[in-house]
C-alpha cells in the first residue's frame, strides 16, 4: 500500500499550483497517496485543469483557513485552528496520514507539530535537518538550521544522535562521520556551547570526527554537521546565496564566451548537470527531527520538483521507521532518573 502523506496545498508563494503539480508527479512516479489540504473549492478548480490527475491516489481535505508568511507563528497557531497546516498535522496525529509536508510558514509548522504531535521522549527540542551537496558527489546534512536559536550542549548532543540516524537510514552509510561546526578543528576552539558539546559528543557511540569548519560542509569529509539553529540557519542562507551567485555568474559567462554551436550545446549540457547538483529542490526539504510524526518543511518558493521530492522523501522517512530508531537511541543517552518514594 502506498504511504499516505498530507500536503499543505496553500503553503507556497504560488499555492496551490506547485503543490498540485508536485502531488501529481509524486503520485504518478513514486506511488505516494496525497491528501491535499486547503480550500476545497479552490483545490478542485485547480485539479480540474490537470487531466493527468484522474485516477491517481489524490484526495482533497478541506481547511477553511491559511497561515500566511506574515502571520506571527504562535499567535496564528492558536487562532487559526482550521488552517491547512493545523489540519494537515492533525491528519498525522489521527493516523489518516503517515507524514505531513508544507512549504508554508516555518515557525507555524514547527509550533503546530510540537503542539499537536508532541515530542519524542528524550528529545528536548526538535531540529531541522538540511541536505547539502558535496565536492565528491555525495551529500551531507546540517542540523539544526533554524528550529532553535538558543541551545544547550545537551541539545547538540541529541541533534548529533538524530542526524546520524537520519543519515544512516536515508543514505545507507553504515557509520556516518559526525562533526561539530566550529571556528577551528582543535578541541579547544569555539565558544562555550561548542566546547561543552564537544565533550558530550566525543563520548557518544558515534563516528565523531571532532570539530569541522564552514568549508567542510561541502568538502565531503563529514556526513552529519551539528550546530545550533542560529549558526545553522546563517550557514544555510549564506550557502543558498552563494549557490545562486555561482549559477547566475556561470550562466552569464557561458553566454558571453561561447560562440560555436557545438561548444554551446556541450557547455549547456554541462551547466544543466552542474545546476542540478546545486538544486535544493532535488533533496525534498528539511525533516523536523524529534517530533512524534513525520513533518517536512520546504521553501516558500518551492516549485513542482521540490514538492514532488518532499512528498517522496517524507514517504521514505515513514517507511524506514526513522522516528522509532531515534526514540530508541535517544533513550539510551541518559540513565533514568530514580523516582523517590
Amino acid at each position: 500500500m502506498p504511504s499516505v502523506i498530507a500536503l499543505d496545498a496553500m503553503g507556497s508563494d504560488r499555492a496551490p499550483k506547485p503543490e498540485i503539480e508536485g502531488a501529481i508527479q509524486a503520485a504518478r512516479h513514486h506511488g505516494v497517496h496525497v491528501l491535499l489540504v486547503g480550500n476545497e473549492a479552490e483545490l478542485r478548480a485547480e485539479l480540474g485543469g490537470h487531466p493527468a490527475a484522474a485516477g491517481l491516489p489524490i484526495e482533497v481535505v478541506h481547511a477553511s483557513e491559511v497561515i500566511t508568511m506574515d502571520d506571527k507563528a504562535v499567535q496564528a497557531v492558536r487562532s487559526k485552528r482550521d488552517s491547512s497546516i493545523h489540519v494537515g498535522v492533525r491528519l498525522v496525529r489521527e493516523g489518516r496520514a503517515v507524514g505531513f509536508v508544507t512549504a508554508g510558514n516555518t515557525g507555524a509548522a514547527m509550533a503546530t507539530a510540537k503542539m499537536v504531535l508532541g515530542g519524542i521522549p528524550g528529545v528536548d527540542r526538535p531540529a531541522l535537518a538540511a541536505v547539502f551537496p558535496t565536492a565528491v558527489s555525495t551529500v551531507a546534512i546540517l542540523l539544526d538550521v533554524g528550529a532553535n536559536v538558543d541551545c544547550k550542549p545537551e541539545n547538540l548532543e541529541q541533534f548529533a544522535v538524530m542526524g546520524e540516524i537520519y543519515f544512516r537510514s536515508m543514505f545507507g552509510t553504515r557509520r556516518p562521520r559526525v562533526g561539530l561546526l566550529s571556528i577551528g578543528e582543535e578541541e579547544s576552539k569555539g565558544n562555550e556551547l561548542t566546547r561543552e558539546a564537544f565533550q558530550l559528543l566525543k563520548h557518544l557511540p558515534l563516528n565523531f570526527i571532532g570539530n569541522v569548519e564552514g568549508r567542510d560542509i561541502y568538502s565531503g569529509k563529514v556526513d552529519v554537521i551539528v550546530a545550533d539553529g542560529f549558526v545553522g540557519n546563517v550557514a544555510l542562507k549564506t550557502s543558498e546565496g552563494v549557490a545562486n551567485l555561482v549559477r547566475a555568474t556561470l550562466k552569464e559567462t557561458l553566454k558571453a564566451t561561447i560562440t560555436r554551436q557545438v561548444g554551446y550545446l556541450l557547455s549547456r549540457s554541462a551547466f544543466a548537470d552542474f545546476k542540478k547538483r546545486l538544486d535544493h529542490t532535488e533533496y525534498g526539504g528539511a525533516p523536523l527531527l524529534g517530533v512524534r510524526g513525520v513533518c517536512f518543511i520546504t521553501h516558500g518558493s518551492s516549485n513542482m520538483n521540490a514538492i514532488k521530492n518532499a512528498l517522496r522523501v517524507a514517504a521514505e522517512f515513514a517507511e524506514r521507521n526513522i522516528n522509532d530508531k531515534i526514540a530508541k537511541e535517544v533513550a539510551g543517552l541518559r540513565p533514568p532518573v530514580p523516582v523517590s518514594t
